[in-house]
């Protein structure tokens, strides 16, 4: 199927810009000539000077123009959409983490939702070509049937901050079809990557074990039952966002112009043989042996045992299918980490 290549001149408003596929999506369209505008709080929900330093890239391009503020204000959304006249929106900004949202329910409903109807509501009012939005796999739930595809029953959540992922789809939909705005909702499968979240867990793992400290392992030591996740790297991630962009569903007379797209690796890999590898890497960008002490403990709450997506629906879309392997990823994010800690 044939598809749009990106089509430079728009402008584009990108939400959670200092974020980590916010930063890299930003990167790619400014290298490619297109104007960005990004919006971030940069909340200390992890190390601020990550985001920082994400930033300061971002700011050497003419084309950028940054907005610090939270998407939950919606006179500061309203203002920069009437300002700046986006042709195409991309919504990244999120409270993330599903764990953190059991302890911290109020600020998933404040950036989540509150700031996602806030979009929604600019959208409507200044109308734009394309709204994209992150959803994510977690809005699978504890589905059993695998790969997960997009027409699967989603309407258990398992975490809160699941619930809200869901929601924004249903949200995308109702004002979507209300409103005429085309619109495209990204389930998102476990992304990695140098210069990525630090709350992930081979960020995570690779922090516990440079701090002397062991890594503690969410499956209760069980490797014939080994939790699976689909990994999936940035550049994959920003590819299929880049080709989506200028590809928004077709207006049709009584049906919303909005689609839903899982970007995964399609390649699910036990957690075992992913904490392995990036062992692995890390002994070969230090040039020593690494291996992390391991503690095992039960499943937290709200997580799932398995993720795998089924990429079909975007491969027809946009031909595109994520390909990176583990060992390419966790390499190149192991040489970043080494080089940006500046660890001997």
């Amino acid at each position: 199927m044939s598809y749009k290549p990106l089509d430079t001149t728009k402008t584009f408003l990108i939400t959670g810009t200092a974020g980590f596929i916010g930063f890299y999506l930003s990167k790619k369209l400014l290298e490619k000539g297109c104007k960005v505008i990004g919006i971030d709080n940069i909340n200390d929900y992890y190390d601020v000077n990550l985001k920082y330093a994400r930033l300061e890239k971002l700011k050497l391009f003419e084309n950028f123009k940054f907005i610090k503020g939270d998407i939950s204000d919606k006179a500061m959304i309203m203002n920069a959409f009437e300002e700046y006249k986006p042709n195409i929106v991309v919504n990244l900004a999120a409270q993330a983490g599903v764990r953190y949202s059991i302890e911290n329910p109020d600020i998933y409903i404040g950036s989540n939702i509150i700031g996602f109807f806030n979009i929604l509501e600019a959208c409507k009012y200044n109308p734009v070509e394309h709204l994209v939005y992150a959803s994510s796999s977690s809005v699978y739930g504890s589905n059993k049937k695998v790969p997960f595809e997009e027409s699967d029953f989603v309407d258990n959540p398992v975490s809160l901050y699941a619930a809200t992922k869901k929601s924004n789809e249903l949200m995308a939909h109702t004002y979507s079809h209300l409103y005429k705005i085309p619109a495209t909702g990204l389930r998102f499968f476990t992304v990695y990557g140098p210069m990525g979240r630090p709350d992930m867990a081979y960020f995570d793992f690779a922090n516990k074990y440079f701090a002397g400290e062991p890594i503690k392992i969410f499956n209760n030591g069980n490797f014939k039952n080994d939790l699976y996740r689909d990994f999936t790297y940035v550049d994959d991630i920003v590819e299929g966002i880049e080709r989506l962009l200028s590809n928004p569903p077709e207006k049709k007379e009584n049906a919303a112009a909005h689609k839903v797209f899982n970007i995964g690796n399609n390649s699910p890999e036990k957690l075992m043989a992913f904490i392995g590898t990036l062992e692995k890497a890390l002994s070969n960008a230090l040039g020593r042996k690494v291996e992390f002490e391991k503690i095992f403990e039960p499943l937290k709450a709200g997580d799932v045992p398995a993720t795998y997506a089924s990429t079909n629906r975007l491969q027809a879309a946009i031909d595109f299918k994520p390909s990176t392997s583990i060992e390419d990823g966790l390499q190149k994010f192991a040489d970043w980490y080494v080089e940006y800690y500046k660890i001997k």
